[in-house]
């Protein structure tokens, strides 16, 4: 007999199933019933394919969740204990059981014990570590007040000061440098500190002592652990202290009969700006958008080659998509400069020197792990009929070049930047466009075209506590500057962090362009750009020049987490030599500067950035273009920079 298979019961079939007595029903788990019914007395079912079940889309199983869906939640528990015991209100506990905590930030220095006890290891019990916390308001590794740590209190802070969460921030930096140095010092041309000195390049040592102590305030409501301040007052100062001592006359006045050392200060504000946040563009992840209105530090790009300075200027910027965006939208009012500190001159006219930049950064964009910055900078200058001298008496504006007539130029540039890594190696690099009008070249006193060019880049692999490095550098430089185009790329205010940064010789001394121009250089201190600028912070721009390229090597080795060596090596070249031939009135002038080689040790004692020192020694071995250009009294053709830096933080 074939066995019987049993169709799905019809909804008739179920009902008729389930009025049945429960013994004559089957067993749950196919058992059989206690009083079976003959099998010829059971009704056959024809066999049919039953219907497939239904399929749950919102729940399919029991312990899986659909990506994206979320099920209705069980209804609302309700439960309340009629008579059970409620916690007593605060006011019942007696004052010495319980300890007084003004706010959150402030849990654990309500546990402190007695400031006199305070050095008694034993006072703390089993919580050690909590003496770590209790530390005095001066101490600048404990959390205080005085750092933002934990906000003013109710009872200690103005008036005008609403509502909670102002957080104050005091800061102090002493700045240290003593710096011995060589470089081409030319001989004064009415008179010399050594009347047997005849040469046009005299003695060629001389030593630079600089003091600076920074101090900063800043008021902030809202904790910045999360997102940034709701709004932000802060206002830094510097005060400067220099001395310098040269062997020859007319290097640091222009005055012939002032002597040939010079010491000198100056007050500056390097910050004054209120930010405010502008909350209501924020979302779920702290993404903001700011507006920042004073003196405030700006950094056009990764490594500072563009425009790196603290100045006057309102900005528009924020982070979008989880920071995945950020952007930056500013105008900037270039103040005056001190001659002898850099510091900003607030009480001097602002230049007739504006700088308009935009610029957008997008993390993992061309690929994975790399980060891309698009710029968009103009600078529009117009001080063709500003006379400026410096401290010093030297003329600056406009720069003792050529005809010596004012200029004004407007400049694009339109930059490009990256930094992140492909795979294993580090990637910095910047490249950027040069593209304006100069309304009056010094050189054939018409307008020129400006079109220059500039590229970067730095490679890097890190080997366990190890770095090393590659360096690459291009500046375009004036192939004919009798024509009306300009093809030497000049910056705004760079201030490059490159190829061992101010320790390298050429970026951190300044090259007097003696015989070609007064009061002019070849470079800036600070700067790697040879622009022949009268002055980095004083100085208009200047695109004919004879450019840079240069190809270089270093290392970085953390010995400990307090000790840094570095070394660097950089091979350095003009570009085009066609400027420099022409003020120099020679016919041929070899592109070879030379070899830029320089070492440095950092200890930081307590491994972090409270307490550095630094030493740090750089040598130009020079090529045949910097001794065709330059020399020295005794003829030597290896020049030295040594820097001993001392920076205390609070």
């Amino acid at each position: 007999m074939q066995p019987t298979v049993l169709e799905r019961p019809e909804p008739q079939a179920a009902s008729a199933l389930a009025a049945q007595p429960a013994q004559e029903r089957q067993r749950p788990g196919g058992t059989e019933p206690e009083e079976e019914a003959p099998a010829e007395a059971r009704p056959e079912f024809e066999v049919e394919p039953s219907a497939p079940p239904p399929v749950d889309s919102e729940n399919e199983l029991e312990d899986r969740r659909r990506p994206g869906y979320s099920g209705p939640l069980p209804d609302r528990i309700d439960q309340t204990n009629e008579g059970a015991f409620r916690a007593p209100p605060p006011e019942a506990f007696i004052e010495a059981d319980g300890i007084p905590i003004p706010d959150r930030w402030r849990l654990l220095q309500s546990l402190c014990p007695p400031k006199d006890r305070r050095n008694d290891p034993e006072a703390y019990g089993i919580f050690g570590a909590l003496q770590y916390n209790c530390t005095g308001k001066l101490d600048p590794y404990g959390q205080n007040v005085l750092k933002g740590d934990r906000p003013l209190p109710k009872g200690k802070r103005p008036g005008f000061l609403k509502e909670d969460d102002w957080f104050l921030i005091l800061s102090g930096i002493s700045d240290t440098v003593y710096e011995p140095r060589t470089f081409p010092i030319p001989v004064g041309v009415q008179t010399t500190q050594d009347p047997d000195r005849l040469d046009v390049f005299g003695n060629d040592f001389s030593t630079v002592f600089s003091q600076t102590f920074i101090a900063g305030a800043a008021l902030q409501k809202g904790s910045t652990a999360y997102k940034p301040p709701t709004v932000e007052y802060r206002v830094t100062f510097a005060y400067n202290i220099n001395y310098v001592d040269v062997p020859e006359r007319r290097v640091l006045f222009v005055e012939p009969s002032k002597g040939t050392d010079r010491l000198d200060q100056f007050l500056g504000v390097q910050e004054a700006f209120v930010d405010y946040h502008i909350g209501r563009y924020d979302n779920s992840r702290y993404d903001f958008i700011s507006v920042r209105a004073g003196i405030q530090p700006f950094q056009a790009d990764f490594r500072g080659f563009l425009f790196n300075d603290n100045q006057l200027g309102i900005r528009l910027f924020g982070n979008r998509d989880n920071n995945r965006f950020q952007f930056n939208l500013g105008a900037f009012w270039r103040l005056e400069k001190d001659t002898n500190s850099g510091l900003n001159a607030i009480a001097q006219t602002p230049r007739d020197d504006f700088l308009f930049i935009a610029n957008a950064y997008r993390q993992d964009f061309l690929i994975p792990a790399l980060t891309s910055q698009i710029t968009l900078a103009y600078n529009r200058n117009r001080e063709a009929d500003d006379i400026q001298i410096d401290d010093n008496g030297f003329p600056v504006r406009p720069a003792l070049l050529g005809s010596l007539r004012g200029r004004d130029y407007d400049v694009f540039y339109l930059g490009y930047n990256a930094d992140g890594r492909v795979g294993r190696i580090n990637i910095t690099a910047s490249a950027y466009a040069a593209l304006g009008e100069d309304r009056n070249s010094f050189f054939t006193d018409r307008p020129a075209d400006i079109e220059a060019y500039f590229a970067a880049a730095e490679l890097s692999y890190d080997k366990d506590w190890m770095r090393f490095r590659l360096s690459g550098l291009y500046q375009s430089g004036d192939s004919d500057p009798y024509d009306d185009k300009e093809g030497g790329f000049d910056a705004v205010f760079e201030n490059p962090i490159f190829a061992g940064a101010d320790t390298s010789y050429w970026i951190r001394q300044t090259i007097p362009f003696a015989g070609g121009g007064r009061a002019v250089s070849v470079n800036g201190r600070n700067g790697i750009l040879n622009n022949l600028r009268s002055s980095k912070e004083q100085g208009q721009s200047n695109f004919n020049n004879p450019g840079l390229i240069l190809l270089g090597a270093g290392a970085d080795f953390d010995l400990t987490p307090e000790i840094r060596l570095t070394a660097n090596a950089n091979h350095l070249w003009f570009e085009d030599t066609s400027s420099i031939e022409a003020l120099r009135n020679e016919g041929s002038i070899p592109k070879d500067i030379g070899w830029d080689l320089s070492a440095s040790a950092i200890w930081r004692p307590k491994a972090t950035q409270n307490i550095v020192f630094r030493l740090s020694a750089a040598t130009l071995l020079s090529g045949n273009g910097f001794q065709d250009l330059f020399d020295n009294l005794g003829n030597d053709s290896k020049y030295y920079s040594v820097l001993a830096n001392v920076i205390l933080t609070y």
